[in-house]
């Protein structure tokens, strides 16, 4: 007990000030790959498997701020394009909108370590997938010819299998087309023409992106008096 006494009370000056010399020398002479540093980087914050009955209407934040601690010569190298941020949504529910966010869902290169993450949560809203099929109103646009009328226009296929929040699809919704201009025209024709649907947030739950627009013409009738009795 006394040799352990002696050790720490003999000579204290003297061996501090050894000591604070050795720190010293270290500290100069360590090489810089094994000293360890923070770094705080904005990382992409990426959603993956949402369930495939559900839609994510209100997304998460874009990026968040991430702080891995690394050896100084990895830390240098080290950008946001070496870290990922992924929230797994595979058992996410539209009842609930806060998702805490955790040192699991960040990958590091080897040799670095995630010790902070800024926000800790995340907020967003999921809805259910709604499927229904939507009828397909054709855009016609410019006036026939003088003596010739519209006399019906067909659609094939009629309508449209669409998908989407259940929030963003109603009843009364109507599929669109591009523009099918009949200025032109002689004759009876059929063309194609690209479906547009009415929102954004849709999208068709069928591998068709066009349909075929019959428009039949026909000759205006002429009245008594020599004027047409149809418009054109």
């Amino acid at each position: 007990m006394r040799f352990f006494r002696d050790l720490f009370t003999r000579n204290r000056g003297p061996k501090l000030f050894s000591f604070l010399l050795a720190l010293l020398i270290w500290l100069i002479l360590i090489p810089e790959e094994k000293t360890y540093s923070d770094k705080t980087m904005t990382v992409p914050l990426e959603t993956r498997n949402v369930p495939p009955d559900m839609e994510l209407v209100e997304k998460p934040a874009a990026a968040i701020e991430v702080t891995v601690r690394a050896r100084n010569r990895l830390l240098n190298e080290l950008s946001s394009s070496g870290v990922s941020a992924r929230l797994d949504l595979e058992r996410a529910s539209v009842y609930q909108d806060i998702y805490p966010l955790n040192r699991s869902m960040i990958t590091v290169p080897p040799g670095a370590e995630v010790v902070g993450i800024s926000p800790n949560m995340v907020r967003l809203k999921l809805e259910k997938t709604k499927l229904m099929d939507l009828e397909i109103a054709p855009m016609i646009v410019g006036k026939v010819k003088e003596g010739l009328r519209i006399a019906r226009i067909e659609v094939t296929p009629p309508r449209v299998p669409v998908k989407g929040p259940e929030s963003k699809i109603r009843t009364k919704d109507k599929v669109s087309t591009s523009p099918v201009d009949v200025s032109n025209l002689t004759q009876s024709t059929t063309v194609e023409a690209d479906i547009i649907l009415p929102r954004a947030d849709l999208r068709l739950a069928t591998t068709l992106t066009k349909v075929r627009i019959e428009i039949i013409l026909e000759e205006n009738a002429k009245a008594p008096n020599g004027k047409n009795s149809g418009k054109g």
